[in-house]
């Protein structure tokens, strides 16, 4: 696996490159953003597997480049858990991500035999791989040039696996029946990131 490590934007050409669909994810100094923590890094893996690993400008999160391709209508972004990627992305780099694939809702609709709906789990069972998280909790905001192999390897997990997921919960979704529902949790995903950016972080549905 190549991974490619990028300070402030990709290149107009990698932007370019990109055709159909990304799989996304960042990372962040916490979870709980806007409020207290930073947007650290945004990882990308395209549809041929090479992977970017992206350290913004913590001065200004100028990205015109990356913004591009989020607003892109036509490139689906796959990520796992958007509720907290897209919040950062579109609350620091100032930008409206269309066209989105959530791994994590799709699992929760059509995988009802279990309550194992995260990515290690998706991994395990979708790609017959076993990925270590161990080190997720790691300092983010590190120089981009001074993080480890093994965090930049851990980085880079969160994106090689979506594609193949996503194909293959797209195809319980639609055997199931349940295409429509997961679309339309999508289009609510919106509202559940400004909610979130408003603090309001419990689920509103409920009694």
């Amino acid at each position: 696996m190549k991974i490619n490590k990028i300070k402030e934007d990709i290149t107009l050409e990698i932007a370019n490159s990109f055709k159909t669909s990304i799989a996304i994810d960042t990372e962040a100094t916490g979870l709980q953003i806007p409020e207290r923590d930073k947007l650290s890094l945004i990882q990308i893996c395209d549809e041929n597997g090479n992977v970017y690993i992206i350290q913004p400008d913590k001065r200004n999160y100028k990205a015109p480049n990356l913004v591009s391709v989020l607003e892109n209508e036509n490139i689906l972004k796959i990520g796992h858990f958007l509720r907290f990627d897209k919040n950062a992305l579109e609350y620091f780099l100032k930008c409206k991500i269309k066209n989105i694939f959530d791994t994590k809702i799709a699992s929760k609709i059509v995988r009802t035999y279990t309550d194992a709906h995260g990515l290690k789990n998706l991994v395990q069972e979708f790609c017959n791989k076993s990925i270590d998280k161990r080190y997720g909790s790691s300092d983010w905001n590190k120089d981009l040039n001074e993080l480890s192999d093994k965090q930049l390897e851990y980085a880079a997990n969160d994106v090689i696996y979506l594609h193949k997921i996503k194909s293959e919960l797209e195809k319980m979704l639609n055997r199931e029946k349940r295409i429509d529902v997961f679309k339309k949790c999508l289009t609510f995903l919106d509202t559940r990131v400004e909610l979130d950016q408003k603090g309001f972080k419990e689920d509103i549905f409920e009694h």
